[in-house]
């Protein structure tokens, strides 16, 4: 008995922590459908992948991301970036449970650290769609112009730095700046 009830706290210790579900992603410079194959080759081969779609027409992949894995938002970009080509665009269905966003707020999702930009104050319930806006997760004027929506000089870098010390962040420390 004991040990079905400890079985039982650590599978449910370890679903919860599974709160990206699927990331949706496009890439830019592909001209055919091995580009678009190799791409998919790629992603397939990383563990918490569990499967992708792929759609030439609009050089688009939806990853599903295998339930208790934690999806490693730079491996992905690195993969496309391994296979010749480059991000445009990056997003994730994440699982928020009563979390209050607004801009220049950071949260940590499976272990991550998000920093809002351009977020109407609200408390994020169930399943939404992040962007996120960090230089290769986007296009290069779009970096440039979400820059308008935060003074704080970690945007420009993607980790940790004196602006982010009062959110109890090491300097260092890797951060995704997204919106909703």
């Amino acid at each position: 008995m004991k040990k079905l009830l400890v079985l039982c706290c650590l599978v449910l210790a370890f679903s919860s922590q599974a709160q990206v579900t699927k990331v949706f992603l496009q890439a830019s410079g592909l001209t055919c459908s091995m580009c678009s194959r190799a791409i998919y080759k790629a992603l397939t081969t990383l563990d918490f992948v569990e499967a992708v779609e792929a759609n030439i027409k609009n050089s688009t992949f939806d990853v599903k991301i295998r339930a208790g894995s934690v999806a490693d938002f730079d491996q992905l970009k690195q993969m496309v970036e391994d296979a010749g080509f480059s991000v445009t665009s990056f997003s994730a269905v994440v699982q928020f449970d009563n979390v209050k966003a607004q801009t220049d707020t950071h949260i940590v999702v499976d272990g991550r650290s998000l920093h809002f930009l351009n977020v109407k104050q609200q408390v994020l319930n169930g399943s939404k769609t992040i962007r996120l806006l960090d230089k290769g997760f986007v296009s290069n004027k779009e970096f440039k112009k979400n820059k308008a929506f935060t003074k704080m000089k970690c945007y420009d870098t993607g980790v940790a730095g004196d602006c982010c010390t009062q959110t109890g962040l090491p300097v260092g420390a890797r951060i995704y700046h997204v919106t909703i």
